[in-house]
């Protein structure tokens, strides 16, 4: 959904303009995959990080077109609401200071972003939900200008014949509601991190990142405030599920998935193109070599992992994987600890004898990656131990097993030690206190009431170090 639109409405002939494009693509992709035709490059690393503008109160403030005229950055672009923006990072080689790099990359760019913040008179936050932000800010008068979010929210409602999204959220206080239109998943803000994978290692990559969501939404959550809710730890899972939900007699557009892929990553963009009807069908004028309408169409289909069709440098085509369960925040250091959590998972889990896929059933890692967005780090999980599976604490089963399989599966990619302990080590200190985002907001709450401005300012004021050094 990354590319603009040139209008705002269609008819009939465009959707079978788009369909008979999407066929042929994906006709084409099915050779690409048989042939192995994808580009050699793999264990690329890139991110992207979404963030909230802010006031002096903590409020949100709708400027992002003023924002970023001021700010002036091909790295930065608007999100779905005016408060929201995007940082994007540069694809770097998985090996070596991979971290450091990353790291150096978004402060740079975050330092940007405050500099234009102070010029704009406004503030930045990076967190999964923005506690201060209040049903009625999350209307269609606050949607970013970019066309395709307006033919977005056209399309999911006329899907739903008009009626109302309805939000039900489990918590310490229930949260049930109805909205007008998709501008709930505006309040959810993530830090997407990507993974370029060699061909013959894409299947295990993909089904490596779907057993990982549990852990790393589990290390990392830092949304549990919604509407003055107290809710889930990371409350961004359910809220961005029904957000965009187009009614019972279509499949929904934000999943965990059906299964492990067998085969291929075709197996997702050929269901896609099966199964999911086409929300946007802006047509293009691109050679079918450029997958336009089976990437367009897969943006509009947001799986927790999803894969990506993209080019290198030199347009050969590649397989990437999007791993879209962390939340932003708490500070740049946390994202990319969470991100080196990740892609250590990713190759921990590829390293045993047997494949994680043979070991751990499909229902058991999406079961596990719901209850450890609801629960956090007092999550309890199941785990294959011997032969058969174990109920278990997360933090145990990061410290025991986890986290020293994630270091195991970053050395393989001949990352320093140095690098590893820098990251892993955030992990692993979040995990000995207990303290991610949304057990520190959690307490801060218990210590000082239902105060959210005054959480976000203080949430704010830290952001600069990582979570596990906040006090209260």
């Amino acid at each position: 959904m990354g590319d603009e639109i040139d209008r705002r409405y269609f008819d009939a002939e465009d959707f079978s303009r788009f369909r008979a494009r999407l066929d042929q693509e994906t006709e084409l992709l099915s050779g690409v995959f048989a042939q192995g035709e994808f580009s050699q490059r793999g264990d690329v690393a890139g991110f992207e990080l979404e963030a909230w503008l802010v006031d002096d109160k903590g409020d949100p403030i709708p400027e992002n077109d003023r924002y970023l005229d001021v700010l002036n950055s091909p790295l930065v672009v608007p999100e779905l609401a005016t408060y929201n923006v995007e940082l994007n990072g540069s694809p770097t080689a998985l090996t070596g200071n991979v971290f450091s790099r990353l790291f150096d990359e978004l402060s740079a760019t975050w330092r940007s972003c405050e500099q234009a913040a102070e010029v704009t008179d406004c503030g930045l936050v990076m967190i999964g939900i923005l506690p201060t932000v209040r049903e009625e800010m999350l209307s269609s008068q606050y949607m970013s200008r970019m066309v395709r979010y307006h033919t977005l929210n056209d399309r999911v409602m006329a899907l739903r014949d008009g009626r109302p999204l309805q939000l039900e959220i489990e918590g310490e206080s229930a949260l049930s509601t109805s909205h007008p239109d998709v501008m709930l998943e505006a309040a959810t803000t993530s830090f997407q991190i990507h993974l370029q994978c060699k061909p013959e290692r894409a299947v295990a990559d993909f089904n490596a990142s779907l057993v990982a969501s549990a852990p790393t939404v589990a290390a990392s959550a830092n949304s549990p405030f919604l509407f003055g809710h107290a809710l889930w730890d990371e409350t961004r899972i359910p809220l961005f599920e029904q957000s965009v939900n187009v009614g019972e007699r279509y499949p929904s557009r934000v999943s965990f998935g059906r299964g492990y892929v067998q085969e291929s990553l075709l197996e997702i963009f050929v269901e896609n193109q099966r199964e999911h009807l086409i929300l946007i069908p802006a047509v293009k004028d691109d050679p079918a070599s450029k997958f336009s309408h089976v990437r367009f169409h897969n943006g509009t289909v947001w799986r927790w992992n999803r894969p990506l069709i993209g080019f290198d440098f030199d347009g050969q085509v590649h397989l990437r994987i999007e791993h879209r369960v962390v939340p932003a925040g708490p500070s740049i250091k946390d994202c990319i600890a969470n991100a080196a959590l990740y892609f250590g998972l990713v190759r921990g889990l590829g390293l045993g004898a047997q494949r994680i896929e043979d070991r751990l059933p499909f229902e058991v890692a999406r079961d596990n990656f719901y209850t450890a967005a609801r629960y956090g780090l007092n999550a309890r999980v199941r785990w294959p131990v011997g032969g058969g599976m174990e109920e278990i604490g997360i933090r145990k089963l990061l410290v025991d097993e986890l986290i020293p399989m994630a270091r195991l599966g970053l050395q393989s990619e001949e990352i320093p030690d140095s690098e590893i302990d820098e990251y892993l080590e955030l992990i692993a200190a979040r995990v000995d206190k207990g303290q991610n985002g949304a057990a520190w907001q959690r307490r801060w709450v218990h210590l000082n009431g239902m105060d959210l401005h005054g959480l976000v300012q203080e949430y704010q004021s830290r952001q600069h170090e990582p979570v596990h050094t906040w006090s209260l």
